[in-house]
């Protein structure tokens, strides 16, 4: 893993682990396969068959923000290769990624491999938005960003 993480906006890059796994748990998909997040605002693309309907992206996001309002911790920890092997997806890791995998947990609900900066707990965020949602050859596109709490 790289010593020196990610340079991402933390509540956003902490709010897309949150909407990876609330994407997961909701509609069966993967983790995004790609990404771009930014402090104004932030997408993240799946292979999905179809885009979401109105409703569906209002219960996404009424989803994601009831987990952040949990003011879950995010923790990190440092753990063997070896040891990780069937519990991640080693497959968006760099091939020269070494024997260690810094995993990210927040609370009992998401755990994934990363190198990026995070909040220490999910009061942290705020409130995401989601401002769009696209569907074009295969790939659903969610657009979202991050607002003060309500």
């Amino acid at each position: 893993m790289p010593t020196n993480p990610k340079e991402y906006y933390p509540p956003m890059h902490t709010a897309e682990h949150i909407l990876n796994q609330t994407m997961i748990r909701m509609f069966n998909t993967e983790r995004s396969f790609s990404n771009h997040i930014e402090r104004k605002k932030s997408k993240c693309d799946y292979r999905f068959n179809r885009n979401l309907n109105d409703d569906e992206i209002i219960n996404l996001q009424n989803e994601i923000n009831i987990i952040i309002d949990s003011n879950l911790d995010v923790t990190e920890r440092i753990i063997n290769a070896e040891d990780a092997e069937g519990l991640i997806n080693f497959e968006r890791l760099p091939e020269d990624f070494g024997e260690q995998i810094r995993l990210i947990q927040i609370g009992r609900y998401d755990t994934c491999p990363c190198s990026g900066v995070r909040v220490h707990n999910t009061s942290e965020i705020g409130n995401i938005r989601i401002i769009s949602t696209s569907y074009d050859d295969e790939v659903l596109r969610v657009r979202f960003k991050l607002q003060a709490k309500i």
